[in-house]
């Protein structure tokens, strides 16, 4: 188990980022609430496909816990039974957690198939967690570390319920976005933690301390974005969705600070990328670095002058996760580390 670990935890991370790559697409779609309920989706584990399926019928077997629409409300019902000629009141509950109660077949199987992959993400970190107790008597952060990732899955499956229950609110949703990465760091570490060999680098002090900025500001940067995502959904609401001209009308000051905030990106990689010229050993990841900085404003700018082609919203997201995670692998790489066996 020792010997294939680090494949473990590298698979693991892929599908942690394809949990990120998923929800990014919910929130292109608007898919947020397409299941009003956790952890099943309208009662039941595989969601329905037709409104039908969620209208009262007669002489129909229900279990409990499933629900229908009924004027415009969710109705759950209180325990196993067949409907007869009229509907009972008495064997339906209301659905409290929220008053959402609309339901688009499309939205529902996209926020579906996000829980689904993030279902398979918490089992492979059980299993990398299961896996890292081989390393326990020669260093047993790893395991540590490995058992916190299954917890941060729990409770990143806790924050998405929540998100849910509040009708997508703006902080859970940051709150959610921030726990994916902090995801991404810890296993991270787990597989820098169990290389078999390590480039000693003596470093240069300054290179090192301007990466961790960098860091930071790709952090605040993703914090800031999600908060301009939620503005643009609301515009969404107001302006509809083929008026794209419309949704970045009259923006925000978050919007203003995230566009200025790009630059300082810019010109803190820049100079990153400059300066590893002259380091000895190099480190070539600096030039997915900077290429992922340039993709990621791309996209930017294309979502504001050409009005948010398809396909760019995830991208921009996926883009800053995956330069986020290559900017910590970076910064963990810049530090001379001893060789674990």
């Amino acid at each position: 188990m020792k010997k294939n670990f680090r494949k473990i935890a590298k698979v693991t991370l892929v599908l942690v980022y394809l949990v990120i790559i998923a929800g990014a697409v919910v929130r292109m779609t608007g898919s947020g609430m397409g299941c009003p309920d956790w952890p099943k989706c309208f009662g039941y584990y595989v969601p329905p496909t037709n409104v039908s399926q969620l209208t009262w019928q007669a002489g129909r077997s229900f279990k409990k816990g499933q629900v229908i629409i009924v004027d415009q409300t969710l109705q759950v019902a209180k325990k196993n039974f067949t409907t007869g000629e009229n509907y009972n009141k008495t064997h339906w509950e209301p659905y409290t957690k929220h008053d959402y109660a609309i339901f688009n077949p499309l939205h529902t199987w996209v926020e579906y198939i996000n829980r689904l992959f993030g279902a398979l993400a918490g089992f492979a970190t059980l299993v990398m967690a299961f896996a890292s107790f081989s390393f326990w008597k020669k260093n047993k952060w790893i395991p540590v570390l490995s058992w916190l990732t299954v917890f941060g899955m729990g409770f990143q499956a806790w924050l998405g319920a929540t998100v849910v229950y509040s009708v997508l609110a703006p902080v859970r949703i940051t709150l959610h976005m921030v726990m994916a990465l902090l995801i991404v760091a810890m296993i991270l570490i787990i597989i820098y933690q169990t290389k078999k060999e390590y480039s000693h680098f003596g470093g240069h002090k300054l290179f090192k301390n301007v990466l961790l900025l960098a860091l930071l500001l790709t952090l605040v940067q993703v914090v800031l974005g999600t908060q301009v995502r939620q503005f643009i959904d609301e515009q969404v609401k107001d302006h509809g969705i083929t008026n794209k001209s419309l949704w970045l009308s009259s923006p925000e000051t978050d919007f203003y600070i995230h566009r200025s905030l790009s630059i300082l990106i810019f010109i803190t990689n820049a100079f990153l990328f400059i300066k590893n010229r002259s380091l000895k050993p190099g480190f070539s990841k600096i030039n997915w670095i900077f290429f992922l900085i340039v993709l990621e404003i791309a996209t930017g700018i294309s979502m504001y002058y050409f009005n948010f082609p398809f396909g760019s919203q995830p991208l921009h997201l996926v883009i800053a996760s995956i330069l986020f995670g290559v900017q910590f692998y970076l910064l963990m790489e810049s530090k001379p580390k001893k060789l674990i066996t």
